[in-house]
């Protein structure tokens, strides 16, 4: 597995944002660290490059990326979860008021443009660097990767950004004089995510470099391309991708057979994983890894879980809408029981399924219509609480795409070219690990409109508290249709406060006060 805490301090590396360590300074001061080695003098080995680029993956695990704020703070905007949580940012996040001076909002737009400026730096030095052509790909692959999903995250969370794609010459006087970016239009933002992940398809090979699990692949960058073409409604192109990974020649993946495989913390990396952060129970030492510069004693666990358990196991910050509960029953099995991925999802209490213990066998310990978060939690792995000698405690990896999501994604691509009888089968597939009943026949003979409403239930299912859903929902155009939006309200309150542009995070409000050339955006 790679330890992303093998790297080196990088000058520039540490910025946590755009321009806000400009505040307050004056065009004279020296932002030098004496301490630090100079950029000119770092990347000079094809270990400097490895290190350089483990840097990136480095910045996946801390609080405002995947460790914490980007799942939660993405998936209480959905319609599967609500907020139930004393701190009030976490609550404002997911009934769309949220202020754009909120800590947890800068935290991840911060962990973004980290991970964008040490992939700058690793795609900028390291093609002069003597060393391994082979490794010199796969590092070089890695950070367009790492780049394109910052990116990506930033798009999807707060709509229009800063492109920044360089870093200052050797010896340029710091910060440069352009240290302010303007806020690029969507269409180019779109356009550098696909390129991002287009070069990186193009130099990483369908093996992880060193044989280094976690480590981005071949099949990441084209499912993330797939992905980001359908984002951009570019069907046929996203299709093309997706059949690289279905029908070849990428078609190394198949569904787990046991769905909350996916979510275990003992079947790291499994067939269905096209890519997944690394965390550990065990690695580092008794730091926790919110942020700053990583060291040998930080640790390298997720909060998600903690963030997630239910009351007397962790925070329960949120809860699951009583809908998203209910449309797991609405269909049953072949056999006529109930959808297993509900309880990979959601703790409940079901008497007549066996479901009536927690943690390690523990007695259900709340009311019996209490239902709470599972997925990404503790809970049904043997294990006894989410914390250990009371740190918050998980080394769940965090499945960034799964594929399922391929087969689902080129479904909805094949239906929006006019190709629904194609796309039946697909959907079916994912249904089939569920035992669901075999609707192939009905799903192809439906309207390209029916095929949509059918997908998104399928969706809402299959990817409940994945970080996906409130970017289905904003996609779809949902929140500006009025029959959606209403059904969205009747089932979880939240979105009764949702105001147009809403949907967003607001560009945080440090950002604004320093960047002159900074827009706004719906949000703010």
């Amino acid at each position: 597995m790679l330890n992303y805490k093998k790297n080196r301090f990088l000058k520039y590396c540490a910025v946590p944002v755009l321009a806000a360590v400009l505040l307050g300074c004056e065009d004279k001061l020296n932002l030098d660290n004496p301490n630090a080695m100079p950029t000119e003098y770092y990347w000079q080995t094809g270990d400097d490059a490895v290190a350089g680029v483990n840097a990136v993956y480095n910045s996946l695990l801390v609080d405002g990326y995947y460790m914490r704020m980007t799942p939660i703070l993405t998936d209480v905007r959905g319609d599967g979860l609500y907020g139930d949580s004393p701190w009030l940012d976490l609550n404002q996040v997911g009934n769309f008021t949220i202020l754009a001076v909120s800590g947890p909002v800068q935290w991840s737009w911060a962990a973004y443009y980290q991970a964008v400026f040490r992939a700058n730096q690793v795609i900028a030095f390291v093609p002069a660097i003597a060393m391994d052509e082979e490794t010199k790909n796969s590092v070089l692959g890695e950070a367009y990767f790492l780049r394109g999903l910052a990116y990506f995250n930033l798009k999807t969370n707060f709509q229009k950004v800063p492109l920044v794609t360089e870093v200052p010459e050797q010896g340029e006087a710091y910060p440069p004089e352009d240290y302010y970016p303007a806020t690029a239009e969507e269409e180019a933002i779109w356009q550098q995510i696909a390129d991002d992940f287009s070069r990186a398809q193009e130099l990483l090979g369908e093996e992880p470099m060193n044989g280094q699990r976690g480590r981005a692949t071949k099949g990441a960058a084209t499912g993330f391309l797939g992905k980001t073409y359908l984002y951009m409604e570019r069907w046929s192109a996203a299709a093309t991708e997706f059949a690289k990974l279905i029908h070849g020649p990428l078609n190394h993946y198949s569904l787990a057979e046991n769905y909350q495989d996916n979510f275990s913390p003992f079947v790291d990396n499994n067939e269905e994983s096209l890519f997944e952060v690394q965390f550990s129970y065990d690695a580092g030492g008794n730091v926790m890894n919110y942020g700053g510069e990583p060291n040998v004693l930080w640790r390298q666990v997720s909060s998600v879980g903690h963030t997630y358990a239910m009351d007397g196991y962790g925070y329960s910050d949120f809860l699951p809408t009583r809908w998203l509960y209910e449309e797991f029953k609405k269909e049953p099995t072949q056999s006529g029981g109930t959808d297993p991925r509900l309880f990979a999802t959601i703790a409940s209490y079901e008497p007549s399924e066996g479901k009536t213990t927690v943690y390690n066998g523990t007695p259900w310990p709340h009311a019996e219509d209490a239902i709470y978060p599972r997925k990404y939690t503790n809970d049904g792995f043997g294990l006894d609480t989410e914390s250990h000698g009371g740190v918050e405690f998980s080394g769940i990896n965090y499945r960034l795409m799964r594929y399922a999501d391929v087969l689902l994604m080129y479904a909805e691509a094949l239906n929006e070219t006019g190709q629904t009888a194609d796309a039946a089968g697909y959907m079916q597939q994912v249904r089939d690990r569920a035992g669901l009943p075999d609707r192939t026949g009905e799903f192809a003979a439906m309207s390209q409109q029916q095929f949509r409403d059918q997908l998104a239930h399928e969706r809402s299912l299959e990817f409940a508290l994945e970080n996906i859903r409130i970017h289905d929902i904003v996609r779809w155009g949902w929140l500006y249709d009025s029959e959606k939006l209403a059904e969205l309200q009747e089932r979880d309150r939240d979105f009764a406060s949702w105001s147009p542009g809403k949907e967003y995070l607001p560009i945080p409000q440090t950002e604004l006060d320093v960047n002159p050339n900074l827009e706004p955006n719906a949000a703010n």
